[in-house]
């Protein structure tokens, strides 16, 4: 990835107001169905596959909403589904390389699929940043070196907030601006991002937009 003095975002990751700076755990996300360790496992592992094949290949076409927080939906969504030939086909993973296992999930956790708390008792399809991180997922540390592969990175820039994936050995993030001669899609090596150049995204304690490192709730 070619060093650049910042991170271009769009409103897409934005939401309407800021994050506030202590995000609560709501009472909905504390009931939800989750996965046990075996299946979060693999979970992650298949959310990894999927956000690379999209790195790699391009923006898949079922990837329709491309900023940050589209990016972690369609990589959800699409690593809860059953990874059968007709997905493999749809998705443009070849079969023949070494793939995770299987989740194999009860139907009360493949309702998880397309199901996130948007807060006020409701329960959609989509989900902002700020909602994604808010009623989704749970606080894990300001320490990245507490991050496990699929983490969200969580940055509040005032009126602007945005989200970028764990991925281990790297991190994966979408700027949010698609044009016909660029994507969107960024990796980024660890190193590269605790030492970049605008401070405002650096992963670091020191940092007030870095609001953490943050977990899918429903993982065990």
């Amino acid at each position: 990835m070619k060093r650049r003095s910042t991170l271009r975002l769009l409103a897409g990751c934005a939401a309407a107001v800021a994050a506030p700076k202590v995000l609560a755990l709501t009472s909905a996300k504390d009931a939800q169905v989750r996965l046990s360790q075996a299946q979060s496992r693999a979970f992650q592992a298949w959310m990894l596959r999927i956000i690379s094949a999209q790195v790699e290949q391009g923006p898949s076409p079922r990837w329709q909403h491309r900023d940050c927080a589209g990016l972690v939906r369609f990589a959800v969504n699409e690593a809860l589904s059953v990874h059968d030939a007709k997905w493999m086909r749809a998705n443009g993973i070849a079969s023949d390389r070494r793939l995770p296992p299987e989740l194999d999930l009860t139907p009360q956790q493949a309702a998880l699929r397309n199901r996130w708390v948007q807060g006020e008792g409701k329960v959609g399809a989509f989900v902002t940043a700020l909602a994604l991180v808010q009623h989704n997922s749970r606080f894990v540390a300001r320490e990245i070196s507490q991050a496990l592969p699929g983490d969200l990175l969580f940055y509040d820039q005032g009126d602007e907030q945005h989200l970028m994936v764990w991925m281990g050995a790297h991190i994966a993030y979408h700027t949010g601006t698609v044009t016909p001669t660029d994507n969107g899609l960024r990796t980024v090596d660890i190193q590269q991002l605790t030492t970049w150049k605008d401070t405002r995204w650096q992963p670091a304690v020191n940092n007030p937009n870095f609001a953490g490192v943050f977990r899918l709730s429903f993982l065990s």
